[in-house]
């Protein structure tokens, strides 16, 4: 199994800069629950979810959902 290295430029400060509702949006990410079943629970609409995994996905310096997660638990965020 090959590991993958994600970049060690992720701060700490840069991945504090999550909002509380980007923060709940990664934890629901991190479980495996698509955009849309995101979007029911948290009462919000598919484009405002894709928007906010968009802006995690900057702040963290990843491009998939798998390495948002992995970069989260690392950083202890969820």
């Amino acid at each position: 199994m090959q590991e993958t290295k994600y970049s060690s430029s992720v701060s700490f400060e840069t991945t504090h800069r999550l909002s509380s509702r980007e923060l709940e949006v990664l934890k629901l990410m991190a479980e495996g629950q698509s955009n849309s079943e995101i979007a029911a629970h948290l009462y919000l609409s598919h484009n405002t979810i894709k928007t906010y995994v968009r802006g995690i996905f900057n702040k963290l310096g990843v491009d998939h959902r798998v390495q948002a997660a992995v970069v989260a638990l690392r950083q202890g965020l969820i």
